[in-house]
């Protein structure tokens, strides 16, 4: 059968291995020190791992492969303990793919295994679906002070002009990004940049991520095609810091103004551990 399925670039992969623990279904392994896609019936193609690759080796190709067998995938991540099952659940139930969630939770069942998501708070699963009105993801628009205000020999105001930031919490389609400039800051940046917000962030709306850290990173890719397409931001402008796994986010904005229909400039700027600009380049 033809279905989406990851292809890894031999040639492109460093053998860092980054994408292995980002993988939910357990199906990348490192081979002869490259990354390697063990079965094609692991792989559900959704690309979790994408967005973790700092070399940009791992894409979605179309090809025949093995049909997805859930049940092979829960054998072996029953074996690496609750905290993968609930990785793995996590991922099912965000990508809507509840007949595979439903099989996995049944092969719980059979196994007598607890499933952890039932576990949490002895809730269930559609109680741990969403933010559950938590506030930190709650829009908000700041009043900005009016030119000539601020003193920047003093005290400097903090120039955000929205809320959030977080790139899974933000929509698209909310006031503060429609025909702005878009700055896609790594987490760490603002914390190594004395001047972040005078020299950088002055102006833009602001999305934040983490390349390393951060889940379902596909959500991010599709999330930046709208705001490009809908949203109709003008530019996009990539900060990130100069370790390797922080280019995963500029590979995925990359891929991004490449998938969408309108073309923007896109920037990347690479800050160093000690806050100072190692590189400015439209790219």
């Amino acid at each position: 059968m033809k279905r989406n399925i990851i292809n890894i670039d031999q040639d492109k992969c460093n053998g860092c291995g980054l994408c292995i623990p980002n993988c939910p279904e357990g199906a990348i392994q490192m081979i002869d020190g490259k990354a390697r896609l063990v079965s094609d019936l692991m792989c559900d193609g959704l690309g979790a791992c994408l967005g973790h690759c700092p070399q940009g080796a791992i894409t979605i190709e179309e090809r025949d492969a093995e049909a997805y067998d859930e049940r092979k995938v829960m054998a072996n991540i029953i074996k690496h303990g609750p905290n993968t099952i609930k990785a793995h659940l996590v991922h099912l139930r965000d990508h809507g793919q509840m007949d595979y969630f439903k099989l996995a939770v049944q092969v719980l069942n059979e196994k007598g295994i607890n499933n952890p998501l039932m576990a949490e708070k002895g809730g269930s699963m559609h109680e741990h679906g969403g933010h559950s009105g938590c506030p930190g993801s709650r829009a908000m628009s700041f009043e900005k002070p009016a030119a000539g205000q601020a003193d920047d020999s003093g005290s400097r105001p903090s120039q955000l002009t929205h809320w959030p930031l977080q790139l899974h919490l933000i929509s698209p389609m909310a006031p503060q990004y429609q025909g702005k400039d878009l700055l896609l800051s790594a987490d760490c940046v603002a914390y190594s940049m004395g001047d972040f917000h005078k020299d950088y962030l002055k102006g833009k709306a602001l999305a934040i991520a983490c390349p390393k850290l951060d889940d379902n990173q596909e959500i991010y890719a599709e999330k930046l095609v709208s705001l490009i397409d809908e949203a109709k931001i003008n530019t996009l402008t990539v900060m990130i810091m100069q370790v390797p796994c922080c280019g995963g986010l500029l590979h995925l904005a990359k891929n991004a103004v490449a998938k969408a229909k309108r073309k923007i400039p896109i920037k990347a700027i690479v800050v160093s551990l000690q806050g100072g600009i190692l590189s400015e380049d439209w790219v």
